[in-house]
Order: C-alpha cells, then structure tokens, then sequence
C-alpha cells in the first residue's frame, strides 16, 4: 500500500503548487477589475462592483461590470456599468455603456 500513496501523494503536490499559466481565474479577474475601478475613480472615498455577465472566447473575456463609488466631492454615489475585455489575464480595453438596457458581449462578427 505504501507505494501506491506515493505517486498519488506527488500528483497531489504538483497539482496544487504548479501554477495554470495563462488561464485567467476568477481571483484574477477581481484584481483586474479592482485595479480598473481604482484607476477610473482615484479619488473615491469607496467603491464595490458587480459582475453582470461574462463571455469566453478561448483566452479572450468580456466582463459586463457595474460599479457604485463614492467620491468625496459628493454626497450621493455614482454607478456606472463597463464592459471589459481581458486577454490571456490582461486588461486590454474599456468601454462605458449605458446603465439601463442589454449590453451586448458576444463574439466578434465578421
């Protein structure tokens, strides 16, 4: 029986230290949208968001995203909704769309 562990002891070890290079996990698509809000609103004095919907296209995402801030200049917050596309775990582009109605984040037609 001791043998038998042992392979399956290092399939375990290897599987949990290696990283997956280039997948992009949901851990780093909060970082990425966290670095985002915090660059479009640098002065705020708070913030949350919320992902809407999300579209995979091989190593290609595009994140529906709305975003709440309160900046220290006025008293209400201020929403606001992007769509994101990341690429291989990388912020590749921005675009403001209205808060109300259906974004579209399919796949590129051509």
């Amino acid at each position: 029986m001791p043998l038998r562990r042992g392979p399956t002891l290092l399939f375990v070890l290897v599987a949990l230290l290696v990283p997956n290079v280039g997948i992009a996990s949901t851990d780093d698509v909060g970082s990425i949208i966290e670095r985002f809000v915090a660059s479009q609103f640098p002065d705020a004095l708070s913030h949350f968001w919320v992902i809407n919907n999300t579209q995979w296209d091989g190593d290609e995402m595009i994140v529906d995203v709305n975003t709440v801030v309160l900046e220290q200049r006025l008293k209400a917050p201020v929403s606001s909704r992007f769509l994101l596309l990341i690429v291989a775990g990388h912020l590749e582009a921005a675009q403001s769309v209205p808060l109300e109605g259906e974004a579209e984040c399919g796949a590129e037609v051509t």
